[in-house]
């Protein structure tokens, strides 16, 4: 949207320019202003040092190293560009960088990066506590993550793009454009955070930590299943039952074929109980219910077999069919003492139900 001055007769279209039109440098003119004005592009922001390549075998340095008020490192980076170019690469090998730094070595960087500027280099400690609101320096409250801002004209679709992605994968990374106007003699700047766009920010920030929580919550229960097959599997082996070969798996089931093209034999845990099934799941909902219905003709048989009550289930609104049995000791959730037990019995119910099937399943002649 063009940029106006509002006169008391009308709105006065200002005209955009370039900062190369401008004459306006990276180093010399933005980065140079920005250092002693960080508050333009972010209030929660303190500037530790500009052109910081304390690295070997690279030659690279990034323009703004500051903190926020988090503690966090953020990596600035200034292009006066109208795409941006390829400045979210560069960032994110200087956040990586720059991941592992102490609160000691930040406070010797801002000492030499003020003493270079010319200012009093002997607060810095103070400095450093005073904006981030410590009473001292805290090593493993310091750097919990990495912050990128990059600043820029404008920016392109692909750097966008590569933005939005990085940032769905919960890399906090900033996109602030400075757009030049001229007025006569006066050079404007019309200053806008476009990534995220700031009321939408808040909310993104909740929803990645919405995400972060429910991605935790699912590694540590795919960690559980994993453990908890892990122990069946050592029981399977030891019985040299049809499931013994099967390797763990971070889900919450397992399955063996049961001989018959898409009929397995299927252990699933959940929270508060085992289950092991026939599972019927072949090419089309109609085979897999005549199949079923074969099998139930012969269900009185197959529960004598089995000596207790099974759950059919002809499931008519899905594609599939299930014969099973709930094993009610307790679940993955329950106690890891109590799995052995949940183990041992969701084995033999599974060495049961093969036995009582068999009949029925061979007399399938599929």
């Amino acid at each position: 949207m063009p940029l106006y001055e509002m006169t008391p007769d009308a709105f006065r279209p200002l005209i955009q320019t370039s900062f190369a039109d401008l004459k306006v440098l990276e180093r010399g003119d933005l980065q140079r202003l920005l250092r002693s004005q960080i508050e333009v592009i972010g209030d929660d922001l303190y500037v530790l040092t500009e052109e910081f390549g304390d690295w070997e075998d690279s030659r690279r340095r990034i323009d703004l190293l500051a903190i926020d008020r988090q503690a966090n490192l953020v990596v600035i980076e200034l292009k006066r560009t109208n795409d941006g170019g390829h400045m979210e690469l560069q960032a994110i090998r200087y956040a990586a960088m720059v991941s592992t730094m102490t609160f000691e070595r930040a406070e010797q960087i801002h000492e030499e990066f003020l003493a270079r500027m010319g200012a009093a280099a002997t607060d810095v400690r103070d400095r450093l506590l005073t904006f981030l609101e410590w009473d001292e320096p805290d090593e493993e409250g310091f750097a919990p993550d990495v912050r990128i801002i990059l600043v820029s004209e404008d920016f392109g679709k692909e750097l966008t793009s590569a933005v939005l992605w990085l940032r769905d994968r919960s890399i906090d990374i900033q996109c602030i454009r400075l757009r030049p106007y001229q007025d006569g003699d006066s050079r404007l700047i019309d200053v806008q955070q476009i990534i995220p766009l700031p009321e939408a920010d808040e909310y993104q920030v909740q929803l990645r930590q919405k995400e972060q929580g429910e991605r935790k919550i699912r590694t540590e229960t795919h960690e559980l299943y994993l453990m908890f097959w892990g122990g069946l599997l050592a029981l399977a082996r030891v019985k040299g039952t049809r499931h013994a070969n099967i390797k763990p798996q971070p889900y919450h089931w397992l399955r063996a074929g049961s001989g018959i093209s898409g009929l397995s034999f299927k252990y699933a845990i959940i929270q508060a109980c085992g289950i092991v099934e026939l599972y019927i799941h072949r090419g089309n909902a109609d085979d897999n219910k005549k199949i079923f219905d074969r099998l139930n003709a012969s269900k009185a048989e197959t529960e004598a077999r089995f000596g207790g009550v099974l759950s059919w289930e002809r499931l008519d609104e899905k594609r599939a069919c299930r014969i099973k049995f709930v094993i009610e000791r307790g679940g993955y959730r329950s106690p890891e003492a109590l799995w052995p037990e949940i183990q041992r019995e969701m084995v033999e119910a599974m060495t049961k139900l093969e036995n009582a099937l068999k009949p029925a399943l061979d007399s399938l002649g599929i």
